[in-house]
């Protein structure tokens, strides 16, 4: 029987015991970034497994190592990722991303960080270690980024705007923008989210898209999300 969740095409995602839920946010990552279908990739702050699994579910051969520093959402990502076909793919790894070391390096590192950079902490304990960067600063995820991330490689995350300029601060100089694409709600939203890839070396100039969710009123959506999330959502 499964648990209380989010049932997508492939998988279940069961989120009863993670602070974080199943959200748009994640699945746009997962289904947006661009992934090897050989090599190694990370999921840094894997939560219920998400991105993880879309990762494995677009891939062939692909071997993806999820981190998270909370014990509750390693044990319901572990959970998850069994009940997948591809679980022999995925490992799952309790740690912070400071602590954590590898013996190669990632083709792909991919991330749905941390950014409530200045709001009032949560009294949910959870929550807040999911949302605030207390736990995971800008610099640490880029310093982290750069240890672990192979040198013709590439880094995915999605942020909201403000945040977004606060880690390419942080990360100047050492992490480059190569793709970029602006997530709009509506076709007047202004962007909501920001999209981006970021390598080593710098690309001159980086790939910018434009994705809009809904185009034709609340129910409507527009053909470009259809076909990004279409692999992933019943609805589709």
């Amino acid at each position: 029987m499964r648990g209380k969740g989010f049932t997508f095409k492939q998988f279940h995602i069961d989120h009863s015991r993670c602070a974080m839920k199943v959200g748009t946010d994640g699945t746009l990552l997962g289904a947006w970034a661009d992934l090897p279908q050989h090599g190694r990739i990370l999921d840094i702050g894997t939560g219920t497994g998400l991105i993880a699994i879309m990762a494995a579910q677009r891939t062939t051969e692909a071997h993806i190592t999820a981190i998270d520093i909370d014990s509750e959402c390693i044990s319901q990502a572990r959970e998850n990722v069994e009940a997948t076909r591809w679980s022999a793919r995925i490992e799952v790894v309790h740690t912070p991303l400071q602590e954590f070391s590898a013996a190669e390096p990632f083709d792909v590192i991919i991330s749905n960080p941390p950014y409530f950079v200045d709001s009032l902490l949560s009294p949910d304990a959870a929550r807040s270690t999911a949302r605030h960067t207390d736990t995971l600063s800008f610099d640490d995820l880029a310093q982290g980024v750069l240890q672990l991330l192979a040198q013709d490689g590439h880094f995915a995350l999605i942020l909201p705007p403000t945040e977004m300029e606060r880690f390419l601060s942080a990360a100047r100089g050492r992490l480059f923008i190569t793709r970029r694409c602006e997530v709009w709600t509506t076709p007047t939203s202004g962007a909501r989210r920001i999209m981006a890839q970021l390598s080593l070396q710098p690309t001159t100039p980086p790939q910018s898209e434009k994705l809009i969710i809904e185009d034709h009123g609340p129910q409507g959506y527009s053909e470009d999300y259809k076909r990004l999330t279409r692999d992933f959502y019943l609805k589709f």
